[in-house]
């Protein structure tokens, strides 16, 4: 049997999207195939409510008969971090308990796909993180990051010295155009150089950009006050609303696609949103209502507001993770995701 563990250099560089697609090649080659990730992070609250739809995802697309338990065994909540700190949680027994659950769902598998958590050293609290779980679980190791300019290599080289020998190679996702020459040329090169093999790059695709009004208000348990404005336009990048009107406006009519965040007392900017042709919803902090009179020119003109308590610091925050993990977590997502993956990387070879 051959295991694969997916993780990343920093969280939401589609690590779910690829571990699926992946497992689904394998799959179509002919593999019986198992999925796991031991380490839940996409929380709904602090005390470890888990809302993390990767693993039902996969369950789903994979046809896999096991229960949410077996699949994450453990949900690395906050809570649980503190617990660890305090010493009430056993390293040792969690180890057991992700080793227990794997062999289950490996039993008669010919590929394992095991995806990481948040970033590669989550679960360094617990002696868990993804390089722990390698070594766990006897796993090769396929590093996903993304790139911008040379500086990234530093966290891809960070990654490798700790993992190793068990490290098959690096795949860069959803790189922008302009940058994508000089990953070519020059980081992939240097990679090599330094025994470091780079398994492909996938440009940024435009059908796995964005993420829905209605999917942003439900990620960051926003409550949404329009009732007749579409929630199915897509966002793809936010701007803060935190000047004054005028400059507001300038600011606004160069952005399309986009979320504003602003206070939710701030009416001069609000309606000044509302004016942009390309913003798609209003995310108002603070949890104060904007006036009857804002709700209806946003109505109007079709265009979602959404309320959360957070105050706007908070709420940018929440906001870039819900973009930055985009359209990655679909069936739509995984099928697009595979071909973007046989295009660009050797399957077979990283497969068998």
């Amino acid at each position: 049997m051959k295991t694969i563990l997916v993780t990343s250099t920093e969280p939401s560089t589609g690590k779910t999207a690829i571990s699926v697609a992946l497992a689904r090649i394998a799959q179509q080659a002919g593999h019986d195939v198992g999925y796991m990730k031991p380490k839940g992070t996409r929380l709904e609250s602090a005390v470890g409510k888990t809302r993390d739809e990767d693993p039902m995802l996969a369950r789903e697309m994979l046809g896999i008969d096991a229960a949410m338990h077996e699949l994450e065994p453990v949900v690395y909540s906050p809570t649980f971090v503190q617990e660890a700190i305090r010493g009430r949680e056993d390293p040792a027994a969690l180890r057991e308990r992700i080793s227990e659950n794997f062999e289950t769902l490996a039993e008669d598998r010919d590929v394992m796909i095991v995806e990481g958590g948040g970033r590669l050293w989550t679960g360094g609290i617990v002696d868990l993180d993804d390089t722990d779980v390698a070594e766990l679980l006897d796993a090769e190791v396929l590093l996903v990051s993304r790139y911008e300019d040379g500086e990234s290599l530093d966290d891809v080289l960070a990654a490798a010295d700790s993992l190793g020998d068990r490290l098959s190679g690096v795949l860069f996702n959803a790189v922008d155009r302009t940058a994508f020459d000089g990953l070519a040329e020059d980081a992939m090169p240097f990679l090599d150089g330094r025994g470091i093999h780079p398994l492909g790059a996938i440009e940024r695709d435009e059908q796995l950009a964005g993420i829905s009004v209605a999917d942003l208000a439900d990620g960051i348990g926003a409550k949404l006050l329009t009732s007749d404005a579409p929630t199915d336009s897509l966002v793809e990048r936010f701007a803060v609303g935190a000047m004054g009107s005028n400059a507001a406006l300038e600011k606004f009519r160069r952005v399309r696609n986009a979320a504003v965040i602003t206070g939710g007392d701030r009416s001069d900017i609000q309606t000044t949103a509302l004016q942009a042709p390309g913003v798609e919803c209003l995310v108002l902090t603070g949890g104060y209502r904007p006036s009857s009179a804002v709700v209806g020119k946003a109505e109007e003109h079709g265009i979602p507001l959404m309320l959360v308590q957070s105050d706007t610091s908070t709420t940018i925050d929440r906001v870039e993770e819900e973009l930055r993990s985009g359209r990655t977590r679909s069936e739509g997502a995984i099928d697009r995701m595979e071909t973007l993956i046989e295009d660009a990387v050797d399957t077979k070879a990283l497969l068998e």
